[in-house]
């Protein structure tokens, strides 16, 4: 009868470990996806300044000097809140130097 009783608590100390393990990769995919995403995001406004400035290049034949241009001429929209867009353009006929860093990294 004791003998019972210990297999059945050792069993629920088994479980309970194995839930532990459980929450704790759950939680730590949840935390890599998130930044997977983020990156993501980044990368994808990086492309959509790149092809809007471009697009400026094509038609105007000079690249815009700051993202304002491409804002007001283009109708180029940023989420700013989250993302930080650095734009460089050091002439007008080379292609700007594009960079997004998500805020708070």
């Amino acid at each position: 009868m004791y003998s019972d009783y210990r297999k059945q608590r050792s069993g629920l100390l088994l479980f309970a470990l194995a839930l532990l393990l459980l929450a704790v990769l759950t939680a730590t995919a949840f935390g890599h996806s998130g930044r997977d995403i983020s990156e993501e995001g980044a990368a994808a406004i990086r492309e959509t300044v790149r092809r809007s400035a471009l697009q400026c290049y094509v038609v105007e034949g000079v690249y815009p000097p700051d993202l304002q241009y491409l804002r007001e001429n283009y109708g180029l929209q940023v989420n700013t809140e989250d993302y930080l867009v650095v734009y460089d353009c050091f002439s007008s006929n080379l292609p700007p130097s594009i960079r997004v860093v998500v805020r708070g990294s």
